[in-house]
């Protein structure tokens, strides 16, 4: 379910290397100058749908050392005397494969919009198709939400100790170079195949973080870039797995008033007291005797990490717990599960199930975790945590501040980016987003000091930019996507209406979601 890197160092021929790094300006060529053999990418897809691998170095500051695979696709949608570039897209993650993104925005984007680019995708490095990590990890193993019990505590740190330990075993050196920074790098390495001379962009979530660490290493070849449900850059990454139990909070405020509002129909509680009890009540029941949901056991531990996405979109939660409580008290469930949608979706792509099947959560972990130090190597700091966040944010806080993986990765091979520039460039974010909340979209928009943000008021789900109609922010972002002009100032529209998690995320292409594999 759940989440991102740049020192602001600038140089006219690499802004992304460093001094030590400078000398590898011509060995780089030879990665710019290739030429993709394009081919039709399936037969169960468009003829114009091409796809092509190229190579990358697996560590930039040795362009001469090892490379990895790069899988990337094309659809040329730009007509003569129309076309501006290309734009690149990536879904999220860290460990969503963006190669069929192509196909899923040609059916998003205006004609006058797609008439004017290029539209490419890719699997970052590490990711489906392109030189793919695994970890070998068990379904169980790929189970990130781990709630704090003193009991378990030892449990949940063999569990973070034996993921870090089967991904160094099994990637080696190159565990090190799934990084953001160097997808960013590849992402440059891409424009310059391409033969352009700046990239447009558009990232959702993680995919954010991305686009900006892009825009932070290559500021002077960023052309049109649209963020959308923004990671905040200050929050990577340990802080961003805990904005989800910051960002829960009020939307579980919400949602007793909501239901309380509509008593008559669920029969919660006529007072927002009362419908918070019912749930804690419900939560309370299920520790003590496991609710049986759809074939599958739910702890009250289970429903507070399935229902924390609901809560951002107040009738399905309501929907959820009503089910949950006619389930305790022994009557059929309707068939609707209460785990909301995470941003992941089928694809489209049948050759993207070449990827091993931890493929997604062996990403994450490699990411988040390789892209910063702000990892405590303590146990016992993630118990203290987990503990205080527990009593701050009682629906989710223990699961995000519990320990993880990254206690035990190795040093990170770069500092953490700094996201701090004056790129112009376009967020996007709702009110009521369950993976990248208000506040994390907001913290990238104040990192991005020229960029502007369009704000759904009322908006609910993750993913803004979509083929919706109804959708209030797809004027501003078709008019910069077209014009390459930012809003004079920030804007707010209101959502159409009532939209349930997930209405609009046909649109970003995710790979299927295993057992627990987080994603932002």
């Amino acid at each position: 379910m759940a989440p991102l890197l740049a020192v602001g160092i600038t140089a006219t021929v690499l802004p992304a290397l460093a001094p030590a790094q400078a000398s590898a300006a011509e060995p780089l060529k030879r990665f710019e100058n290739q030429k993709p053999a394009w081919h039709r990418c399936d037969a169960q897809m468009p003829a114009a749908f091409q796809c092509a691998t190229i190579k990358v170095p697996m560590d930039y500051s040795r362009p001469g050392s090892k490379t990895l695979d790069l899988a990337i696709s094309r659809m040329k949608t730009s007509v003569p005397g129309k076309r501006h570039g290309a734009i690149l897209f990536n879904p999220g993650g860290p460990g969503g494969e963006g190669l069929d993104m192509p196909v899923m925005m040609k059916e998003s984007m205006p004609k006058n919009v797609r008439e004017q680019y290029d539209l490419i995708g890719f699997d970052p490095r590490g990711v489906g198709r392109s030189s793919p990590v695994t970890c070998g990890l068990t379904d169980t193993e790929q189970n990130t939400e781990h709630p704090y019990k003193p009991q378990t505590f030892s449990r949940d740190v063999k569990w973070a100790r034996t993921v870090a330990d089967k991904c160094r075993a099994r990637n080696g050196d190159k565990l090190a170079y799934i990084t953001t920074r160097n997808t960013a790098r590849d992402m440059d390495v891409i424009r310059a195949v391409l033969g352009e001379k700046k990239l447009s962009y558009l990232g959702y979530s993680y995919g954010t973080y991305l686009g900006a660490v892009y825009a932070q290493m290559f500021p002077g070849r960023t052309d049109r870039f649209v963020l959308d449900s923004a990671v905040d850059p200050a929050r990577v990454w340990r802080g961003m797995i805990q904005v989800w139990a910051e960002g829960t909070e009020p939307a579980f405020t919400r949602w007793t008033k909501w239901t309380a509002q509509h008593h008559t129909t669920y029969k919660l509680g006529d007072t927002p007291a009362k419908v918070k009890k019912a749930f804690w009540d419900l939560v309370a029941r299920a520790d003590r005797d496991p609710v049986d949901f759809h074939g599958g056991k739910l702890t009250g531990d289970d429903i507070r990490a399935r229902l924390r996405p609901e809560f951002f979109s107040p009738k399905s939660a309501a929907e959820a717990v009503v089910d949950l409580k006619k389930a305790a008290d022994g009557r059929p469930a309707p068939h609707r599960s209460p785990a909301a949608d995470d941003g992941t979706g089928p694809r489209r792509f049948a050759a993207a199930a070449a990827a091993p099947a931890d493929n997604s959560g062996a990403v994450f972990w490699t990411v988040v975790c390789g892209d910063t130090a702000a990892w405590s190597h303590d146990p016992e700091q993630y118990r203290r945590d987990a503990i205080r966040d527990k009593a701050k944010y009682p629906l989710y806080g223990d699961f995000g501040s519990n320990i993880t993986p990254c206690a035990f990765w190795g040093k990170p091979a770069e500092p953490v980016t700094k996201i701090d520039n004056r790129v112009g460039v376009l967020t996007v974010q709702n009110q009521w987003d369950p993976q990248t909340p208000l506040t994390s979209g907001l913290g990238m928009h104040h990192a991005l000091k020229g960029s502007r943000m369009v704000y759904v008021e009322g908006g609910e789900g993750h993913g803004v930019y979509s083929d919706d109609p109804r959708s209030c922010a797809n004027r501003t972002v078709n008019a910069y996507l077209s014009t390459g002009r930012l809003p004079a100032r920030d804007v707010t529209c209101e959502a159409p209406g009532r939209r349930s998690p997930g209405v609009n995320q046909h649109i970003l292409p995710t790979p299927q979601r295993t057992p627990g594999a987080p994603r932002f």
